[in-house]
């Protein structure tokens, strides 16, 4: 199992993204946190979903839906303690959804509202690889410095 020192939507991993603005906009953030380098995304390649399934555990998310909406709060509070994956597919609870997001774990609003207003937000994608046989299925292509377009 890969180890974190914060919670995350999809419990402990290596995040990666298919989504280019999403990956330039955490590089971006990640860089400011630090306060030192410059902002760059990793490129990588991995097998066809297909082929992933006959090898590993995979959970997968096509949508924000309930069962994604209850895994992602538990990983996010520290407290899941189900079924254990090799790696997890599905959509991002992002900036642009934080405070929906927010408002249902301070009960403001209930499951189906928070729901509802997820499925009408453009929800970007996650992969999280859990444990090392699964991270070893990413083949690193290279980098791509993005300086100033992260800002």
């Amino acid at each position: 199992m890969i180890r974190q020192n914060r919670t995350l939507d999809f419990g402990s991993g290596f995040y990666t993204t298919t989504n280019r603005e999403q990956a330039v906009s955490f590089a971006g953030k990640v860089t400011e946190r630090r306060e030192n380098g410059s902002p760059h995304i990793s490129i990588y390649e991995i097998a066809e979903m297909e082929e992933l399934k006959n090898k590993f555990k995979l959970l997968v998310f096509p949508e924000a839906n309930e069962e994604w909406l209850d895994f992602v709060y538990a990983n996010r509070g520290g407290n899941y303690q189900g079924e254990q994956f090799d790696m997890v597919f599905g959509p991002v609870a992002n900036d642009t959804i934080y405070r929906t997001f927010v408002a249902y774990e301070e009960g403001i609003l209930t499951k189906e509202e928070t729901i509802a207003r997820l499925k009408v937000k453009k929800l970007y994608n996650q992969m999280t690889f859990t444990t090392e046989e699964a991270l070893a299925q990413l083949h690193y292509i290279g980098q791509l410095d993005i300086g100033e377009e992260s800002k």
